[in-house]
C-alpha cells in the first residue's frame, strides 16, 4: 500500500491512549483507503476487523428482513466500528458502511481481543465508546419519533459536520433518504427549508454548511445529548475551528 502522512493518532480514540499503550496497539494496525460505500461489514456477516477511522463518516444501517433500511448511528474519527468487535460478538447485526470517504487503519478482531485483555486504557476507551454510540441510536431514535423531517436533517448534518474537517460534505439526496428513512422528496423539501433560513446551501450531491449556530439552534433538543456523553467520557468530539 502507498506511504501515507495520516497517522493513527488522528483518530480520537487511539490519540488519547499513553504512549505504552499506544504503541503496543500501532504495531498491529493496518492502513486502509475507505471509499464512498465501501462496505466495513454486512448485516449478519462474519466480523474480520475493527476500524478506527481518521477521516470520513460511517453509518451503522438496520436492515429489515423485507429490506427495509434505516441509519441507527453514525461515527468518524471520534470512535470505532463495529463496537461488537469489541465483545468478540463475531457477527455485526448491522451493516456498517462508508458515507463520506475517508482513511482508517484497522485491527483483526482477534487482535482487538487480545489487547483489551492487555491494555486497559486501549480497552476502557473501547466501552466507552460503544456506550456513547448506543446513547446516540437511541436519540436517533427518539428524533425519528417526535422530530420533523427537516429537525432531523438539521440533526443529522451536525453529526457529519462534527467528524469532518471543512463545511462540505459531498451526499445525495437519495443517500439522505435512506438514512433519514424518508422519502427523497421530503429530503428535497427539508432541504429548502434549511436553505431558505440560509444555514445550508445544496448543490449538484454537495450540502456546504453555512450556519452552524442557526443549525444547532434549529435543530433545538434532537441535537446534543449524545455529544455531550461523549464529551462527558471522552474528550472533545469537533476540531477546532479557527
Amino acid at each position: 500500500m502507498a506511504q501515507t502522512t495520516i497517522q493513527p493518532s488522528e483518530n480520537h480514540l487511539l490519540a488519547l491512549l499513553p504512549e505504552n499503550e499506544y504503541a503496543a496497539v500501532a504495531c498491529h494496525l493496518e492502513p486502509c483507503e475507505t471509499p464512498r460505500g465501501f462496505v466495513i461489514v454486512q448485516a449478519c456477516a462474519p466480523i474480520d476487523h475493527a476500524y478506527f477511522p481518521c477521516s470520513g463518516v460511517g453509518s451503522i444501517v438496520n436492515i429489515s428482513p423485507e429490506g427495509n433500511r434505516v441509519e441507527g448511528g453514525l461515527f468518524g474519527r471520534d470512535g470505532f466500528a463495529p463496537t461488537a468487535a469489541a465483545i468478540g460478538a463475531g457477527i455485526s447485526i448491522t451493516q456498517v458502511v462508508v458515507q463520506v470517504p475517508g482513511f482508517a487503519y484497522r485491527l483483526p478482531q482477534g487482535k482487538l481481543l487480545d489487547l483489551m485483555k492487555t491494555q486497559p486504557v486501549f480497552a476502557s476507551l473501547l466501552h466507552k465508546s460503544a456506550h456513547v454510540l448506543a446513547i446516540q441510536a437511541g436519540f436517533t431514535a427518539l428524533s425519528n419519533a417526535v422530530h420533523e423531517v427537516d429537525e432531523r436533517l438539521a440533526r443529522w448534518i451536525l453529526m457529519c459536520h462534527d467528524r469532518i474537517d471543512g463545511d462540505k460534505l459531498a451526499l445525495t439526496h437519495e443517500f439522505i433518504s435512506v438514512m433519514l428513512a424518508v422519502r427523497r422528496p421530503s429530503v428535497t423539501t427539508a432541504l429548502h427549508v434549511l436553505e431558505g433560513k440560509l444555514f445550508i446551501r445544496s448543490v449538484r450531491g454537495l450540502l456546504i454548511i453555512r450556519d452552524r449556530a442557526g443549525l444547532e439552534e434549529f435543530a433545538a433538543d434532537a441535537y446534543g445529548k449524545a455529544e455531550e456523553e461523549y464529551e462527558r467520557l471522552i474528550g472533545p468530539l469537533r476540531k477546532s475551528r479557527l
